[in-house]
């Protein structure tokens, strides 16, 4: 059953509308809720009047941050600063040059200033959603208007606006790892140094899904529910419940069927706070469902880091040693640094590297705030080294594919330390790389450049290797148990936000115990029954939940076995496995099969053979700390520039993935396929744009301009395996090998394309504009 390309079984439900969303809920009773969201970036609140708003038809309460503080209720704590990525009992960042790792509450509706666009001031609770939003339009709020700031370089210049008045320069942390004294030795002797600036965009989730939140008090029972979808209950229920200063066991937090999730999700947004508290205080239900403007001046965002990067090379191309400085955007509120932790960890790559000193400074700005994006900080390390290595092969006249085959780390050195101090187990990167080369006929490209330049067209190709870190939550959950219909139930601590668990893990569970997948139900998302978990993200689902699988498996086959023996009167030993449970040989003409609905039967009324008290024949499996593991690969992409427009056609893209072990392939494909969309859509024409006083001028798909189906190139996609022994499935992880390399080997397509025309980075994203103007002023100076 492992390694089967099975579709997925989920989908059926999916797609002929029968999923259940937080959207497609509703409670007796309920009301709705819109919110009243600041028009500005950064603004002191003088005053807010309610009085028009509250005497509106179906108007129930028009509720400002102030009512929520003085029912005794306090901000989000987000936790911002990450579990380390190899000590899973510290944290990330520890020293700053500041003194403290900055961490600050933040209100659900803000109440003495706001900080970004989009900011929630009010909430109107009414009969209906049109009565809401209507209401919420005749609020009236009087802003003292602040100068703003929204690049993250610009924050902590001298001067700039101050948003926090505990945070001078806007500067959350700074802090420095490496070895500096080795690195500086290295550039005083280096051949060749290579500075560039690289500016990683910023990203809108943008998932299909636009969030939703639904909240309900039962004041009879003390009970609080919460319905929203996010990418794991028990973070969203642990927030919550210190927020609103609730006893965890009279909280509930559901999150049903989920539409996109990608890291943004991970973290509790204000809304279902906002939406939860006001449940109990009108004494109703309360819904609110976001829509698309909503979104993109709401949603957390991803990515905005700007590295400054340096890296010193010997005459032969060797690196000598890297100089980084990561500068994080992390917007009006510290909801997350993970993405700096990540970056900083893998800033080396797949690159044998003698001394590295990384300077990680995390500031914020009149933005909305930032945190985890699909890859979460790996993409961004890759493209700057990526990026690096191709100006470095130009200036010292080396071949690119040569440059990086000098400097790729052995596959016979393995396992050792990174510099970044992560253990790489596994990864035969030359084999990679030579492999996705052949794949893409690297060695043809020129004539097919002379075909493009035929036509009036610039081709490029381009080159990346990459190497992810998957981390993510330490501790995980599964629970089976066999029903005395023998059906076998899941709980899991980790919940799908697309990624295909209702397949994938009903495939582990039928290699190791036997049952087919109809006869297995997977049960997450509702901290009712789901006890501990980290949800989904960081390629931690299958190498967690697969592990514990694996021996919550083993230990249901163990006890099972003795269930067995007590039911039959008979030696454990003499029982031997069956599809549908054990079977017990009499004489070599006769067997008799105890089915794991007789045993779970046999439990139910006789208990266990060590526990008679225990009436359930079920097992559990909890795991806490770091399952180190390193997905890696390679990646071409081909593709020619328009020079009188500055269009870019995508023509070619090959890829060669080293996820470990597939227990999907066909699940892993989609998830790679997923990952390519996102990163070339980055890469070419996703621009959040922002004008300097922090306003958004990208506030809809009419301006924010997603990848479509036309953009993808045919793609040829290979899986391979350098066997880890980290878990014992052997897995490393898909759900973002697609998108790491994806911006890093795409603008080295761009620069080869445009190496005739300018030697300027090119700003990301990619734009025809930004393109067409790279064109002309390099043909203007010509010209000049």
């Amino acid at each position: 059953m492992i390694g089967q390309p099975l579709p997925r079984r989920e989908d059926a439900r999916l797609i002929t509308g029968r999923g259940q969303y937080t959207d497609d809920m509703d409670l007796p009773g309920q009301a709705w809720a819109a919110f009243v969201r600041s028009p500005h970036a950064h603004a002191r609140i003088v005053a807010i009047e309610t009085a028009a708003a509250s005497a509106m038809p179906g108007v129930i309460a028009v509720l400002t941050g102030r009512d929520y503080a003085d029912d005794g209720h306090r901000g989000i704590d987000h936790i911002p600063n990450p579990v380390d990525a190899v000590d899973a009992r510290a944290k990330a960042f520890t020293r700053s040059s500041t003194g403290r790792i900055y961490e600050r509450r933040q209100w659900p509706l803000a109440i003495d200033k706001v900080r970004h666009v989009g900011e929630a001031v009010v909430m109107v609770v009414a009969e209906t959603a049109h009565q809401a939003r209507d209401a919420a339009e005749a609020v009236a709020i009087d802003y003292e208007v602040l100068p703003a700031v929204v690049r993250a370089d610009d924050a902590l210049a001298e001067g700039a606006p101050q948003l926090y008045d505990d945070l001078p320069r806007n500067l959350c942390f700074e802090t420095e790892l490496g070895d500096r004294a080795a690195v500086d030795a290295a550039f005083a002797g280096a051949a060749c140094v290579v500075r560039r600036e690289f500016r990683n965009s910023r990203i809108v989730n943008c998932q299909m899904e636009p969030r939703s939140a639904l909240g309900h008090y039962d004041a009879a029972q003390d009970r609080w529910l919460l319905v929203a979808g996010s990418q794991g209950v028990n973070r969203q229920h642990m927030m919550l419940s210190d927020a609103l200063g609730v006893a965890p066991e009279r909280l509930r937090v559901v999150s049903p069927d989920v539409g996109g999730g990608f890291g943004p999700r991970y973290a509790l947004n204000m809304e279902p706070v906002a939406v939860l508290w006001g449940a109990r205080r009108v004494g109703r239900p309360v819904k609110w469902t976001s829509d698309r403007s909503e979104a993109f001046v709401s949603d957390y965002q991803g990515r905005d880091l700007l590295i400054r990067a340096a890296v010193a090379f010997d005459a032969r191309g060797r690196i000598l040693a890297l100089d980084n400085h990561l500068v994080g955007n992390v917007g009006a509120h510290a909801v997350s640094y993970v993405p700096m932790s990540n970056s900083s960890r893998v800033t080396t790559s797949v690159y044998d590297v003698p001394a590295v000193a990384v300077k990680i400074s995390a500031a914020m700005s009149n933005t909305v705030p930032t945190g985890p994006y699909r890859g979460a900080g790996r993409p961004e390390a890759m493209h700057a080294i990526e990026r690096v290595l191709d100006i470095a092969a130009r200036e010292l006249g080396i071949d690119r594919v040569e440059i990086r085959r000098r400097n790729l780390i052995p596959r016979h050195t393995l396992p050792r330390l990174s510099p970044m101090g992560l253990p790489y187990d596994a990864g035969d990167f030359q084999a990679n790389m030579d492999r996705v080369l052949q794949l893409a006929d690297w060695a043809g490209f020129p004539q097919r450049r002379e075909a493009s330049a035929a036509r009036g067209k610039l081709r490029g190709i381009g080159l990346a290797n990459y190497i992810e870190s998957p981390v993510g939550a330490p501790r995980e959950r599964i629970e089976l148990e066999m029903r005395t219909d023998g059906q076998l139930d899941i709980v899991s601590g980790t919940q799908s936000t697309g990624q295909g668990h209702e397949t994938s893990f009903l495939q582990v569970l039928t290699e190791h115990l036997g049952l087919p997948p109809e006869r297995m139900r997977l049960r997450t998302g509702d901290t009712d029954f789901v006890k501990v978990g980290g949800g989904t993200h960081s390629d931690r689902s299958m190498r967690l939940a697969g592990t514990l699988l694996v021996q919550a498996s083993a230990r249901l086959l163990e006890r099972s076995r003795l269930v067995a023996a007590d039911l039959a009167k008979t030696d454990p030993q003499r029982l031997h496995r069956h599809a549908d449970g054990f079977v017990l040989k009499r004489t070599w003409w006769f067997e008799r099969v105890l089915t794991w609905a007789e045993l779970a039967r046999h439990v139910a009324q006789h208990g266990l053979p060590d526990d008679r008290a225990c009436k359930r024949l079920a097992v559990e499996a909890e795991f806490f700390g770091r399952m180190p593991a390193y997905p890696t690969g390679a990646a071409v992409c081909e593709l020619e520039v328009d020079a009188e427009t500055g269009e870019v056609a995508l023509l070619r893209y090959a890829a060669v993935d080293d996820v470990g072990r597939a227990i999907n392939p066909l699940i892993l494909e989609g998830q790679i396929h997923g990952g390519l969309a996102q990163g070339l859509g980055q890469a070419l024409g996703e621009h959040y744009a922002i004008d300097g006083k922090g306003q958004v001028l990208a506030g809809s798909f009419m301006d924010y301009r997603l990848p479509r189906a036309g953009l993808l190139p045919p793609l040829t996609i290979e899986l391979t395996n350098d066997p880890t022994h980290g878990n014992p499935l052997g897995v490393k992880g898909g759900g973002e090998s697609g998108i790491t390399p994806a911006t890093a080997v795409t603008f080295n397509a761009l620069a080869d394309a445009l190496s005739a025309h300018t030697r300027e980075e090119i700003p990301m994203p990619a734009t025809a504009l930004a393109l067409w103007e790279l064109i002309r002023k390099s043909q203007e100076l010509r010209h000049a």
